[in-house]
């Protein structure tokens, strides 16, 4: 049956039972992942999937419900499910809800791309991953050498009652590689060109290609033996500069997930809890100094967090949430945004077929400033320049956070000095932003995708992107555990 035939009879359903508000997404998907241990082959994973998701008003409350047979009779069915499901959520919700509505509109979009990973042979996949590992595993000290790669292929059709049909085609690829050391009981780890599988964009196998995995192999090699060697983190009140890939992911727990208005509203606290960020600091709460400038943008070329259209339909855009240091803003949704008065900026989004679309991040980017890396380390005395997330944590309510790193380099009076190990810091959101006092210009600014971003219940898996450079924080405690 084709897309439209589905689209007509799930629509017609859902009007002939009386909802307000009914729309279908149609989900196709195509996933591979490949991983490499010490040059042998550990796992080649392909998948494919197809199913569609009917979500309903009806009286002003939600249904959902999914599929993924794809017949007439199956589609009629699960229109039906979905209303009694809105109808029984109406005998415990108190207060119905009212869309503003949504004019028409036809499109298609597809994110860019050169090369379709999934046209790259397994066997060219498999020498890139193996060559990198037998590099790793020329330095002395090595004893596990990984590389992996994955490819990622989702067509996504979204029909509503409102007059709204838009497909959509995103084509991403990843990879990453990392080397551990090991002696005298100590283990040390170093990745490239980050942690947690390397780095992911709405790209082609070109994308992968430019990582040059092969030609980095032997410097994380050699640097994670270099660690077991160096000097420990030292312990005190320090300044520190954070490297782009761990930048990321602290814009990422501290400010992209407490951002998100359902957490706010605590309709969804049950992986990680709420948010600090209650409606009454909107335009009024002091989030960082005045560099600091963050916006939530799904219209980056290559992003991993990009997309045309959210799963509610609302076009995809930039909008600020922190700016001059002020926090000025939420991700919303249809339903969120009007409670406080606005219109959702388009950040609804479900893992595949069979979940109901949340609130989701984006690209979360921290905007480049006017500073170089060298005028960073020069303007500190005593500090460390720390690279490559090893750990974190944070409480649910996005305030208080811990950090380790990879790798540490030491900075006195303004040089750096040496490598250092286990580098870790620790922080309160609010206060550790408002005490950035540089960030490195466009040059270095570089977008990082995320593509396991965890939140629901059931578990939704997000594929999201930071834009970030780097960045000098002051009077960080660092060497946490040791005070």
């Amino acid at each position: 049956m084709n897309t439209k035939k589905i689209t007509a009879i799930a629509l017609g359903s859902i009007k002939k039972l009386g909802a307000e508000y009914g729309d279908i997404r149609i989900v196709r998907r195509e996933q591979e992942s490949i991983i490499v241990k010490n040059g042998k082959v550990e796992g080649i994973n392909s998948s494919s999937s197809i199913g569609f998701g009917i979500r309903v008003l009806y009286n002003g409350y939600w249904g959902f419900a999914s599929s993924n047979l794809m017949n007439t009779e199956e589609v009629e069915k699960i229109a039906k499910l979905a209303v009694n499901i809105a109808k029984a959520s109406g005998t415990i919700r108190k207060e119905p809800l009212v869309l503003e509505p949504l004019k028409p509109l036809k499109d298609t979009w597809t994110s860019p791309y050169k090369i379709d990973p999934f046209s790259v042979s397994i066997e060219e996949k498999l020498d890139m991953l193996i060559g990198a590992c037998i590099e790793m595993q020329k330095v002395p000290g090595i004893i596990i050498a990984n590389a992996t790669c994955s490819s990622f292929k989702e067509i996504k059709t979204f029909s509503s009652s409102e007059g709204r049909f838009i497909t959509q085609t995103s084509v991403q690829a990843g990879a990453g590689i990392e080397a551990f050391s090991f002696n005298n009981g100590e283990v040390q780890k170093r990745s490239y060109p980050g942690a947690f599988g390397g780095d992911f964009a709405n790209a082609g196998w070109e994308f992968v290609k430019e990582m040059k995995l092969c030609d980095n192999a032997r410097r994380i090699a050699e640097e994670a033996v270099a660690l077991l060697s160096a000097p420990q983190c030292p312990a005190g009140e320090l300044d520190i500069i954070l490297e782009g890939s761990q930048l990321a992911l602290q814009v990422h727990e501290s400010c992209g997930h407490p951002i998100e208005l359902d957490r706010v509203f605590g309709t969804e606290r049950s992986l990680a809890g709420t948010s600090f960020l209650t409606t009454e600091k909107l335009n009024k709460l002091k989030y960082g100094s005045k560099l600091v400038n963050i916006t939530a943008d799904a219209t980056l070329k290559h992003a991993l967090g990009s997309f045309g259209y959210d799963d509610e339909g609302i076009p995809a855009q930039k909008s600020y949430i922190v700016k001059n240091g002020v926090f000025v803003g939420y991700l919303t949704s249809r339903e969120t945004a009007a409670k406080i008065g606005q219109k959702s900026n388009g950040t609804m989004r479900a893992d595949g077929h069979n979940r109901l679309p949340l609130i989701r991040m984006t690209s979360i980017n921290l905007l480049p400033g006017k500073d170089s890396f060298e005028n960073l380390v020069a303007g500190i005395k005593n500090g460390i320049y720390m690279e490559t997330n090893k750990s974190w944590s944070i409480d649910d309510k996005r305030l208080n956070f811990q950090f380790a790193c990879e790798i540490g380099w030491l900075i006195k009076n303004g040089k750096i000095k040496h490598m250092i190990k286990n580098p870790n810091y620790t922080g309160i959101t609010p206060e550790f932003w408002g005490n950035c006092d540089g960030i490195t210009g466009k040059k270095e600014w570089k977008i990082w995708g995320v593509p396991n971003c965890g939140k629901g219940d059931p578990m939704q898996t997000a594929r999201v992107s930071h834009g970030v450079s780097r960045a000098r924080f002051r009077k960080v405690k660092v060497g946490v555990g040791k005070w």
